[in-house]
């Protein structure tokens, strides 16, 4: 079976349906590969952050997420184990409409785009379709050969999207050489019943320890807790006692909450890595998301990122379309606009595994120091919160900044907002 189209996207993650969905709106034949036989189900933690939102709202999507099954939460607590607050950083100080952080019912965005998706454009989605390789003409790609039922798929297309994660097989047949880093942490999530209606984001760090609560829509709560790579069936062979009690020391506050935890079906385990490429672009092909730039998830960031590729991608193939010109040379200007933006996310992250992950307590002192700065510094605190928000594309802090930040130089300015917010408005 042969087809034609303009892209084929491989992977219908969260940047890839979007993509899909981006392309629809705007008349662009597009057909969308995903190896599932349907759409996601399980578990996972699902924040939406203000530039994600801002994804959503263009697409026309933002006004559609169910109101039974997401949660505006304005601050976030992080915290000392045992519950001693370290600093509050409250998402009204972005400006407004996308002042808030959208926390949804597991998967509610994500099927919201897909349904979306079909709706705009019948039969553009297939499930249950195994990528197999790649069409060339000489050094271009010009298709995709896929499997769906034991049946053999071609279909030619003048683009190609690799959005298939951080073990993307369209990276690898494309040839673009990459760095994996699998982190020596992985999460333990779960979703459990409040007794009480939470309004407030708790995250706690401590001795090799990081854990997360996050209020969810119907008097739920998200759970994110660290635990060595790996180690899922070991905690598991300890029990569902062992893990309460090692919650119970982290946030003693949980006890009602954590009897809600009955079964490890409500749990899921999510391993961390982080993805380089040398490039994202080549002769009709691009990757997007988790295939070109997966990152630790303490940047916040790695669905909105990959959703950010999408909608970048999306307005330059409209032009690569006017122009007819598919190649890597005019496909570049994705890289360069989000590469920037990308990297430094990935860069932050990474300082964050190495100072909140920590088992040493110099370190540990360092990082609740700053934390306590953060608490008395407005500036530095909201260039913090803007960059987890993805409203900036440079490093909150330099040099000076992170002297002031560890408390060894003063700022004058820690009061000042005006000069801090006018980029990010």
């Amino acid at each position: 079976m042969t087809e034609r189209t303009e892209v084929v996207i491989v992977g219908a993650g969260g940047g890839g349906a979007v993509l899909g969905l981006a392309l629809a709106r705007k008349g662009v034949s597009t057909v969308v590969l995903e190896q599932a036989a349907g759409p996601p189900g399980g578990l996972r933690g699902e924040i939406l952050q203000p530039n994600g939102q801002q994804v959503l709202d263009r697409l026309g999507l933002l006004g559609q997420l169910p109101p039974d099954a997401t949660k505006s939460v304005r601050l976030f607590h992080f915290c000392r184990v045992g519950g001693n607050r370290l600093c509050t950083v409250d998402y009204d100080l972005l400006p407004p409409p996308y002042n808030r952080a959208i926390v949804t019912l597991p998967n509610v965005a994500h099927h919201t785009i897909l349904q979306a998706l079909e709706s705009r454009a019948p039969g553009a989605l297939r499930y249950g379709v195994q990528f197999r390789g790649l069409l060339r003409e000489g050094r271009r790609v010009v298709g995709v050969e896929a499997e769906c039922g034991n049946k053999s798929l071609t279909i030619s297309a003048k683009l190609v999207v690799g959005a298939d994660g951080a073990f993307s097989k369209v990276r690898e047949a494309l040839g673009i050489p990459a760095r994996l880093h699998l982190y020596g942490e992985a999460y333990l999530i779960a979703i459990l019943e409040s007794p009480d209606e939470l309004e407030d984001a708790r995250y706690f760090v401590g001795r090799r320890t990081i854990f997360g609560l996050f209020p969810a829509a119907g008097r739920k709560v998200y759970l994110f807790y660290m635990i060595p790579a790996g180690s899922m069936p070991a905690v598991k062979t300890a029990g569902l006692d062992a893990l309460r009690t090692n919650w119970l020391r982290i946030d003693p506050s949980l006890e009602k909450t954590s009897q809600s935890l009955v079964d490890w079906d409500q749990t899921a385990y999510m391993p961390a890595a982080r993805v380089r490429t040398a490039r994202w672009v080549t002769e009709g092909a691009a990757l997007i998301g988790d295939a070109a730039h997966a990152m630790n998830p303490h940047a916040s960031q790695g669905r909105m990122q990959a959703m950010a590729d999408a909608m970048t991608l999306a307005d330059l193939i409209s032009s690569c379309r006017e122009r007819g010109d598919w190649s890597a040379e005019a496909l570049a200007s994705y890289e360069r606009s989000r590469r920037p933006q990308v990297e430094m996310l990935q860069r932050l992250a990474d300082e964050q595994v190495l100072f909140w992950n920590t088992g040493n307590p110099l370190l540990a002192c360092l990082r609740d120091r700053v934390f306590r700065t953060l608490d008395r510094n407005q500036r530095l605190r909201y260039r913090v919160l803007a960059t987890t928000a993805g409203l900036r594309t440079v490093a909150p802090f330099g040099l000076i900044d992170r002297l002031m930040a560890a408390g060894f130089l003063r700022d004058p300015h820690a009061d000042r907002l005006s000069a801090e917010t006018s980029d990010e408005r």
